[in-house]
């Protein structure tokens, strides 16, 4: 539910109670439904105002992804999109990242591990990639 869905939702209850705003407990309750509802409203600008920004700043990516490149800036290098499991946030990240083999969501900040056993079996790599440089690992 929205912010200004509970601030709405409250405000009814309220107005259920049928609470006399001449005394002083009603005036208090009447007041902070009133500041909450206020509060709510701008937050919700915020909101708006926000979601503005982040148009105009990535406004180069969407291009990318309109022009049907899809976030590949090059073959050698290719971007994916991963989509947090918590939050439901999609991230494009490029190859590198990925092989790195874990990050945090931006969104949540919670850890999100990429794991490649089941596309190299129990061989993480060849051990001649640029991620490690070294022998193959085995599990």
């Amino acid at each position: 539910m929205l912010t200004n869905e509970r601030a709405a939702y409250l405000k009814g209850l309220a107005e259920g109670l049928d609470l006399d705003k001449t005394k002083p407990e009603g005036k208090l309750i009447d007041g902070m439904l009133d500041l909450i509802f206020d509060m709510s409203a701008e937050i919700g600008g915020l909101y708006d105002h926000i979601s503005m920004l982040e148009d105009a700043m990535f406004e180069d990516e969407y291009d990318d992804y309109d022009d049907g490149e899809f976030g590949f800036d090059d073959e050698e290098n290719p971007d994916y999109e991963v989509k947090c499991p918590d939050c439901g946030a999609e991230i494009v990240v490029d190859e590198d990242t990925l092989l790195e083999g874990e990050i945090n969501c931006p969104n949540c900040g919670n850890e999100l591990e990429f794991d490649f056993t089941d596309l190299f079996g129990d061989e993480v790599c060849g051990g001649d990639c640029e991620a490690c440089d070294s022998e193959a690992i085995e599990f």
